[in-house]
């Protein structure tokens, strides 16, 4: 059996009683770090006489063979630093080698920096997606954010201190008007959750920020069919007589188009050539 046991994100007290039975009990420890794991166990005041296997992202496709013919015969329970094995972290590979030799799975619930953040952001919870860590290129993390400006989930996102500040300028040149949640420090004494647009949070994250770091994004609202149908609202709420600019913000609002290219596109479009108002009229 490969057991998957996770383990506390910062706060030792996180640590369940399942956890505490599993690794008393363990014979065979597959952990992402051997001496990280050891110390956990030192902290809980958990002795074990397991057997360590390290297993990481650099040898994990040759271990899981060798852990999985083993689990056959006895419980592989399996760490990594924090949080659920799997879940950008070590286990994956161990796990689908075990699916595919009839080897069994169980997991040991517990800490997530995942849900943690989702829950904490103040942003949606009901659809959400997690997309691992924010590419590390401002070209590369720019087209992925372009590519998932339309997902209308809740985006969780793991992001390091050092460059959080490149991260929020991509948001702001991308996804400008999307509120985030930026999460760091969870379950820890300093644990800080800070909300806004990309915008209102730079000033913050220039002052400097430190430790661990999950980043919430809003997702895009539905949008109307497409964008004609969104300039088309626009200059309806125009003839109604609201300002163009409180027109083409009402309906990015409501649609997740962009509120400048609305109100750009309004103003040129065909049916305002007669039209002498301002461009603010």
């Amino acid at each position: 059996m490969i057991i998957l046991g996770a383990t506390p994100i910062g706060n030792l007290g996180d640590a369940s009683g399942r956890l505490r039975e599993a690794l008393a009990a363990a014979t065979v420890i597959a952990a992402e770090d051997t001496r990280t794991t050891k110390q956990l166990l030192r902290a809980l005041g958990v002795e074990t006489q397991a057997q360590f296997v390290a297993l990481h992202e650099h040898n994990e496709s040759a271990a899981a063979p060798v852990l999985v013919e083993r689990a056959r015969e006895e419980e592989v329970l399996v760490l990594t630093d924090a949080g659920m094995p799997t879940v950008s972290d070590p286990g994956f590979r161990l796990v689908q080698a075990a699916v595919a030799a009839g080897v069994g799975v169980t997991c040991l619930p517990g800490p997530s920096a995942v849900l943690t953040a989702l829950a904490l952001s103040g942003l949606p919870t009901d659809r959400f997606a997690f997309d691992g860590f924010l590419p590390r290129r401002a070209g590369e993390r720019d087209r992925f954010l372009t590519g998932v400006a339309r997902e209308e989930r809740t985006l969780v996102l793991f992001e390091a201190p050092h460059r959080l500040i490149e991260s929020l300028e991509s948001f702001e040149r991308v996804m400008p008007e999307r509120r985030l949640a930026v999460c760091r420090e969870l379950t820890k004494r300093y644990e800080e959750v800070r909300r806004g647009t990309a915008g209102e949070l730079l000033p913050w994250a220039r002052d400097g920020v430190r430790g661990e770091i999950v980043v919430v994004v809003e997702g895009a609202r539905p949008a109307l069919a497409d964008l004609d149908a969104a300039i088309a609202q626009v200059l309806l709420l125009r003839q109604g007589g609201m300002r163009l600019k409180e027109a083409a913000a009402e309906v990015a609002e409501a649609t997740g188009h962009a509120r400048n290219a609305l109100y750009q596109a309004a103003l040129e479009h065909p049916s305002r050539a007669s039209s002498h108002g301002g461009a603010g009229s």
